[in-house]
């Protein structure tokens, strides 16, 4: 028995001490990203008409272990305030108004959730995917039709780019 015992703890120190040499990425090491619901903001024609909406999926970036307890406890209070947040102010970028603003979104995002929880318990909010439905199918660019036909032309999550390192 201690012989299969010494044998196994040999054969796993090796991948112990490289799982413990491997860098945190940028996104955060595992335990400290949390999955946000999704949002749905509103999105505004030249006319200043709601035109459509994009549907935001989130990740939040955790400071610390401790910290991403604290965010998963305060979980509906951080989505209360990207909800009035995506409502209060456009999600789109200056000069297109059929695309999101992604890097402003997610630093109003991040900025709010640091109020919530303090400003060392969050690193970042990252925005994984960006869907675009307009209400009227006919203003429908083609594009986005053709998207809804091939399922493999729809890009990617932003997050499943960083953990596959791409």
């Amino acid at each position: 028995m201690r012989r299969t015992l010494l044998a196994l703890t040999l054969i796993a120190s090796p991948a112990l001490a490289a799982e413990k040499a491997v860098p945190d990425m940028v996104a955060g090491t595992p335990g400290m990203n949390v999955e946000m619901p999704y949002l749905m903001a509103p999105m505004k024609g030249a006319d200043g008409k709601l035109a459509g909406y994009a549907y935001l999926t989130t990740r939040l970036t955790a400071g610390s272990p401790a910290a991403a307890l604290k965010v998963r406890d305060r979980l509906a209070f951080i989505q209360d305030a990207f909800v009035r947040d995506i409502n209060a102010a456009a999600v789109t970028s200056p000069g297109d108004l059929n695309a999101v603003d992604i890097a402003g979104v997610e630093t109003r995002l991040t900025a709010d959730a640091r109020r919530i929880v303090g400003a060392a318990g969050v690193k970042m909010v990252t925005v994984c995917t960006v869907q675009i439905a307009n209400l009227h199918l006919k203003s429908a660019p083609l594009a986005d039709l053709a998207d809804l036909a091939n399922p493999k032309a729809l890009p990617k999550s932003r997050c499943e780019k960083e953990k596959s390192g791409g």
